[in-house]
């Protein structure tokens, strides 16, 4: 079968590699026979709205990973424990859930399929990797990418009340996902406790938008790759 992948701006071969058992068994254990198997397909913009800001519901009754767990892992069984949450915050008009840790319900984790950047003041600001959240590709990109720049980049525990008070004191400039497929994806506004809370009036920030920019041209040959993060896999 011949695979076209798509050639426009914004447009990519999306690959996934898969396993899943298929050992004929009922029963709670490892299984002893899997199937491999990669899907492609071509996508274009991730979300709906494209590279306008998005809507985010903040969930504090919901948790889609514990300490312990598998939430650092790409697993099928992830997803399972979103969906409920995401269909709530879908049907109040929201684009995707913002969790929160499992233990306090006090400290945002990720967003939906990507990982959640928060610009308060100079600071650029994404949750740790201490095992309930995914180690993403793209996330890396983005702390690799801001620090070449010179900006401050911390990955430490964000609270929910450290994001309120940077909202109510202004500093809270820009917030925006990450993820392959969206590449960054800025949060125009988000749901939390009975309130919306605008970020940057709604826009798209600067910041975001040349994260976004400059990912693109790198991955499209268009600047050069200073990361090496390209690799040449036809003639």
């Amino acid at each position: 079968m011949l695979f076209r992948s798509p050639s426009g701006l914004g447009t990519a071969a999306y690959i996934r590699p898969t396993m899943i058992a298929i050992q004929p068994a009922l029963g709670v254990h490892p299984a002893n026979a899997y199937l491999f198997f990669i899907v492609m397909g071509p996508v274009g913009a991730y979300y709906p709205e494209g590279f306008s800001p998005t809507k985010i519901y903040v969930s504090e009754e919901y948790v889609r990973s514990a300490p312990g767990g598998t939430g650092f892992t790409k697993a099928g069984g992830n997803y399972a424990a979103s969906l409920y949450a995401s269909r709530i915050a879908e049907e109040m008009g929201y684009t995707q859930v913002l969790w929160l840790d499992a233990v306090e319900r006090k400290y945002v984790e990720e967003v939906g399929t990507s990982n959640i950047f928060f610009l308060i003041g100079d600071e650029l600001i994404t949750p740790p990797l201490e095992g309930t959240i995914l180690p993403g590709v793209t996330r890396d990109s983005v702390i690799r990418m801001a620090r070449s720049w010179g900006r401050k980049v911390s990955e430490r525990r964000l609270s929910m009340d450290e994001i309120l008070a940077a909202h109510k004191n202004g500093s809270l400039k820009e917030s925006f996902a990450s993820g392959t497929a969206a590449i960054v994806s800025p949060v125009g506004q988000f749901f939390y406790k009975g309130q919306v809370f605008v970020i940057n009036g709604g826009k798209t920030g600067p910041l975001v938008e040349r994260l976004y920019n400059e990912i693109l041209q790198i991955q499209y040959g268009v600047k050069e790759d200073p990361f090496g993060w390209r690799m040449k896999i036809s003639g």
